[in-house]
């Protein structure tokens, strides 16, 4: 079995790899690089044009020998975003909830769309055999809702690729799961995340766990008596989880937009998550861009599906101490005329780097007059725990992806391995 980082051995995003026998080639995430994919891609000005610096992977955008399949891990664009490029006759396993998110990003939110007949369904914890590699999904939590790690056995050797994952999120068990799991037999390669082991990372003042940060929010929401707005990614069912249970422990109703209230529609089969309705303190919001564009898009069932449970912004504005609402920049011109009103408060919960953004720079303009909070926390895993996971899977070698500072892994593990992007690796 070879394995090859085509990008991601010495970067965050942009994740790319393959893991190959003489007969069968898997590409583990086609991800678009995460530091700044307009330079980096060079974007192109065209909708179908391809970008000028896809990773040279042979046969996966471009003729060349046969790619068997691409693996996700999960639903993130630094594992997905190069999927319009990817030859279409390519078969693509995921979760059902990648699936799912997968689809209502593309709906609202300007992401991949991936034709449904490409897919195939990993289930958790069972066995798929491609071509003469066996690949197995196993559940891990992360800030992607039904993200996996990915086991692949072939000629007797087994590689365990961590995708994104942590262990300071509302489903710890998910861990204890995996390693009952691995302990069956030995790994003789871990492909593992290091996102968190920058020292900038190390320095965040955002390193608790989600429990914690649903008390930080829950102290924000309880000292402001003027609008809350919440700034976070609808797809995070954990981040969701911490905003709605705050709320409702402040005695507010949360409002969700018409994306938000879909993502939950979707997931509400397949995990203890409340449905968007006003029994459950959750109001719908139709914000402009939704309003705008859904009979262009053909959205009309998804329109209807809350109209029950709609509201709209003069009525939240009226009591602004009643309600938490989801808020995105573009709502800022679209739904507010470019003002806020006075002493709002929005509670940013995402990734830091976003606030050098023209559309966040013009947010915190407006919010002069009110506050920017940052209630956060990662979704990726902390050093310690990372050292615990490492331990517990207890690899022949250790291989560092996704991180900015692989030799920070040296310092760790006696039996880690640095690969530089390109070079392959013989298991």
């Amino acid at each position: 079995m070879k394995l090859i980082i085509h990008r991601g051995a010495k970067q965050i995003g942009g994740s790319c790899i393959e893991v190959s026998t003489e007969r069968t080639r898997l590409i583990l995430d086609v991800g678009a690089p995460l530091d700044d994919p307009a330079k980096l891609l060079e974007r192109p000005k065209q909708k179908d044009e391809r970008p000028k610096n896809l990773p040279p992977v042979p046969g996966l955008f471009d003729d060349g020998p046969r790619v068997d399949a691409v693996l996700l891990s999960h639903a993130h664009g630094d594992h997905t975003g190069l999927l319009p490029w990817v030859k279409p006759e390519i078969p693509v396993y995921l979760s059902k909830g990648t699936s799912q998110m997968l689809m209502a990003g593309s709906i609202f939110a300007g992401q991949p769309k991936l034709d449904r007949k490409r897919e195939r369904i990993l289930e958790p914890r069972k066995p798929t055999r491609i071509g003469d590699i066996t690949i197995t999904g196993l559940p891990v939590d992360h800030s992607a809702f039904d993200s996996m790690a990915l086991l692949i056995e072939a000629d007797g050797k087994r590689l365990l690729y961590s995708g994104d994952l942590r262990m300071h999120g509302r489903k710890r068990g998910m861990a204890r799961a995996l390693f009952q799991f691995i302990a069956k037999k030995p790994v003789d390669v871990l492909l593992m995340e290091g996102t968190n082991l920058s020292k900038e990372a190390q320095r965040s003042r955002w390193n608790g766990t989600e429990k914690e940060l649903e008390e930080e929010l829950l102290k924000a929401i309880t000292r402001c008596y003027f609008p809350v707005l919440a700034n976070f990614s609808p797809q995070h069912i954990d981040r969701f989880v911490s905003f709605y249970r705050a709320t409702r422990r402040a005695g507010r109703v949360f409002v969700t937009d018409v994306y938000g209230a879909f993502v939950l529609h979707l997931v509400s089969d397949q995990c203890r998550i409340p449905k968007p309705t006003g029994r459950n303190g959750i109001r719908v919001y139709y914000n402009q861009s939704f309003e705008k564009t859904w009979r262009k898009k053909n959205l009309k069932k998804i329109h209807d599906m809350f109209l029950a449970d709609r509201i709209d912004l003069p009525t939240i504005l009226a009591d602004p101490d009643r309600y938490v609402m989801l808020f995105r920049p573009s709502m800022l011109k679209l739904d507010f005329g470019g003002e806020l009103p006075e002493n709002t408060m929005c509670l940013y919960s995402m990734w830091p780097g976003y606030l050098a953004k023209p559309e966040y720079r013009a947010l915190q303009t407006a919010l002069k007059k009110g506050e920017l909070s940052e209630c956060h926390t990662s979704g990726h895993i902390f050093g310690d725990d990372l050292v615990e996971f490492v331990n517990a899977i207890n690899p022949h070698q250790v291989v560092p992806v996704h991180t900015e500072t692989p030799e920070i892994f040296q310092e760790l593990f006696q039996n880690a391995l640095l690969l530089s992007d390109g070079c392959p690796l013989i298991i």
